[in-house]
């Protein structure tokens, strides 16, 4: 099968890539700044950039880009980015070599763990690790040298429920199906805007096409919302739904679907396991919540919830996705639970037009640990770690609450948490007391003006690329190696020589396999370790040298069913662990009987112009009017007297930030919307055109205590709030002439 996909699908493509390797100004790759994998087409003049477009022989996008890819250019030319590692001292930042730099840094690590212990040195992994090639295959070899437990990532406030719920129901913590959009009849979406994001853990490029396709060949979209999204503007229908109160709905969805018998029609579970004693049990699961009774606290009609049951379960093919509005809020877990639930009570699993296994070209289930849950508790706040890290949430406690197993070292690896995790404020106050920290960054940012020393790895156009991670999550199974477009400077360094120098220094008596791994990486480059995954791949014959001849990548065919071969438990069988889930339940019914409809509630939005905030330094990305607004319902405006383009202070239990009113009815009433990662006028950052768009951020709203319990997950989505207008200087001015008189 690999041959006829090598040598007739791909035929054409070969001759194009001969054809244009006598233009050496036009080069062929992937996108790497989001999960989309869009294929474009760089033309360059020498060291220059002349124009970044969509590649249209790219078998994945087919041309399609988003106004991202444009910001690689952006990136690669902003002369704020750190080009070589500065050290903080008390005249201000200083450029430093490489081997000083490596050197003190080793040294303050050792020091800090020496006077306080291993784990008294903690670790924070950002979302940018997951898009980086040479990072994602050396990352183990920093993490492993530092040798502490205290470890952080963006996945505790970000993807951490599908996580849990692929290891319990398959094996595998990576083992996650996704919609099959490409050949779907029915789509639900809760919870997500797929038009933004581009998918998210979903890797889907265009899906504003690939929605309306669904519609053309006569299927339907279904959004689920707090908000009018750019996504629920093209679907067949959108329906407002109170934020953080999805699991309720989806605890009704599941039992209509046993109350309507549809539940008896399940087919996929038939190859992977006899589920029918756990599958019955969940008809229990979700006994008591009837359509009626949630219907006045979601804000969605009973007969709506029935008939769209009715209508997923009657459809050809039908999917359910939700992505980060179901997965950070204090259900996530369980409400993502009851989305794979329903997929898979309903036949949808394993299914053409359902939720499918990718099967990427570089199996990294197969070379990776499966993870696990709770085997540790973080030190303050008690909760469970995940696969080794402890939850977001837990990290300023961990540096400011006093005693043994404190925080007192920090290292922060392509992340900015001061802006983009809970109780910012907080945080920032917590970095500023530390003895010493490491920020692997382009820039001086929020979090990264706090550390010692700073280490710049080279731009994105200056290391080679392949998706390792987002292959996994794509809805048609591709596989395509960018090749290093700029060559680095002399004086820079790839994110993965300064892991593997650092880990030296660190680590001196480390096994001699590791070592020897590490020389091997070092002389061969991440190339080899990615040429051995190919190699062990199910795509018999691919290897990193047969992949390099299709510069616009291979087209290795739609998803297949995969079950029971996909299921990494010893037995091949889908465990629902329906005893961890049902537990949560006591919970539920605590909040369905003291449900308060009359907070205002604050949740957070995305752009397709924006990436959290790493890409704010970008002009074209920002240039426009201001998009860090407060949206909110006309109803609630006139409620709190706000007006449209007027200033509001919005107040948590955390925090208060004074924003502008953006009055718009793409709101339902009681919610208000701040986007993520902005905050950009904290003294001391360097990035010119982020801090003339400063905006506010979010996080120093989002309230470090409002958590899933059940996974530890952060919950930024329905935080309540209260609002007030904030009177201009014209009104005040008005105001007291007006007082003035009175008392006269």
């Amino acid at each position: 099968m690999i041959k006829s996909i090598f040598n007739d699908k791909n035929k054409n493509d070969k001759n194009k890539n001969d054809k244009n390797k006598a233009d050496e100004q036009t080069h062929f790759r992937t996108c790497n700044l989001c999960e989309a994998m869009c294929g474009i087409v760089v033309k360059h003049d020498g060291e220059k950039v002349l124009s970044i477009k969509g590649d249209k022989d790219d078998p994945f996008s087919q041309g399609y880009i988003c106004p991202k890819a444009t910001a690689l250019q952006d990136l690669h030319e902003d002369p704020d980015r750190l080009r070589h590692p500065i050290e903080r001292t008390s005249d201000g930042w200083k450029k430093i070599s490489w081997d000083e730099a490596l050197d003190k840094v080793a040294a303050g690590i050792k020091s800090v763990q020496k006077k306080y212990g291993k784990n008294a040195f903690g670790v924070y992994l950002g979302n940018p690790n997951v898009h980086n090639l040479g990072g994602m295959l050396t990352i183990k070899h920093l993490l492993g040298s530092v040798k502490t437990r205290s470890r952080f990532s963006a996945t505790s406030i970000d993807q951490l429920p599908h996580h849990i719920i692929s290891l319990h129901l398959f094996g595998h913590m990576l083992r996650i199906p996704v919609p099959d959009v490409n050949r779907t009849q029915h789509m639900l979406i809760i919870g997500g805007n797929p038009l933004a994001s581009n998918g998210s853990i979903m890797t889907a490029a265009n899906m504003r096409q690939k929605l309306k396709d669904i519609k053309a060949r006569d299927g339907k979209v279904v959004v689920i919302d707090p908000r009018r999204t750019e996504t629920a503007d093209i679907a067949s229908e959108h329906h407002f739904i109170r934020p953080a109160t999805d699991v309720l709905l989806l605890l009704a969805m599941l039992n209509e679907i046993y109350a309507q018998g549809y539940a008896k029609k399940a087919r996929a579970n038939n190859r992977a396991a006899d589920l029918a004693p756990e599958i019955e049990r969940m008809a229990d699961f979700a006994k008591g919540y009837s359509a009626e009774s949630v219907a006045s606290i979601t804000g969605i009609a009973a007969d709506e919830i029935k008939r769209m049951v009715k209508e997923f379960c009657e459809a050809e093919s039908s999917v359910c996705y939700s992505r980060m509005g179901v997965s950070v809020q204090e259900f996530g877990l369980l409400s993502q639970y009851l989305v794979m639930i329903i997929n898979i009570v309903t036949g949808r699993l394993d299914e053409i037009g359902g939720l499918m296994f990718p099967n990427p070209a570089v199996n990294v289930v197969q070379n990776t640990g499966p993870g696990y849950l709770g085997k540790r508790h973080s030190r303050v706040s008690n909760l469970p770690d995940f696969n080794g890290e402890y939850p977001v949430v837990a990290m300023a406690d961990e540096m400011l609450e006093e005693g043994e197993g404190q925080l007192k070292g920090f290292m922060c690896v392509a992340g900015n948490p001061v802006l983009s995790t809970p109780n910012g404020e907080k945080l920032d106050k917590a970095f500023a007391e530390l003895e010493f920290m490491v920020s692997f960054d382009y820039y001086v940012t929020e979090t990264s003006r706090h550390a010692n020393i700073i280490l710049p790895p080279v731009s994105a156009l200056e290391r080679d690329h392949y998706d390792v991670t987002f292959n996994g999550f794509a809805t048609h199974n591709v596989a395509k190696y960018s090749p290093v477009l700029f060559t680095k400077p002399k004086d820079a360094k790839h994110d993965w020589q300064i892991y593997l120098e650092l880990a030296e220094r660190l680590d001196k008596k480390a096994p001699l396999a590791t070592k020897a791994e590490r020389k091997l990486i070092q002389k061969l480059g991440p190339q080899f370790v990615l040429d051995q995954g190919l190699r062990r791949g199910p795509y018999y014959g691919l290897t990193l040298r047969k992949l390099k001849k299709y510069s616009h990548g291979i087209d290795l065919g739609p998803l297949k069913p995969m079950l029971p071969e996909a299921i990494k438990h010893k037995d091949q069988q889908i465990n629902l662990n329906v005893d961890f889930y049902e537990a949560d339940l006591a919970r539920v019914s605590d909040v369905m009987t003291s449900y308060d409809d009359s907070q205002i509630l604050l949740i957070g939005r995305r752009h397709v112009r924006s990436n959290n905030s790493w890409l704010h330094n970008s002009h074209r990305l920002t240039k426009g009017k201001s998009r860090c607004t407060l949206m909110l319902h006309p109803d609630t405006a006139k409620a709190h007297d706000i007006k449209d383009g007027k200033e509001v202070k919005v107040t948590s239990r955390v925090g208060v930030v004074t924003i502008v009113a953006e009055v718009t009815d793409e709101l339902m009433p009681g919610v208000v919307s701040i986007p993520h990662g902005f905050g950009h006028g904290r003294k001391g950052v360097k990035q010119k055109i982020a801090q003339s768009n400063a905006g506010v951020s979010v996080n120093d709203l989002t309230d470090d205590t409002l958590i899933d319990k059940l996974s530890g997950n952060a919950a930024v989505n329905g935080v309540p709030v209260t609002l007030q207008a904030v009177a201009s200087a014209e009104e005040d001015n008005e105001t007291t002439a007006i007082n003035d008189k009175v008392v006269a």
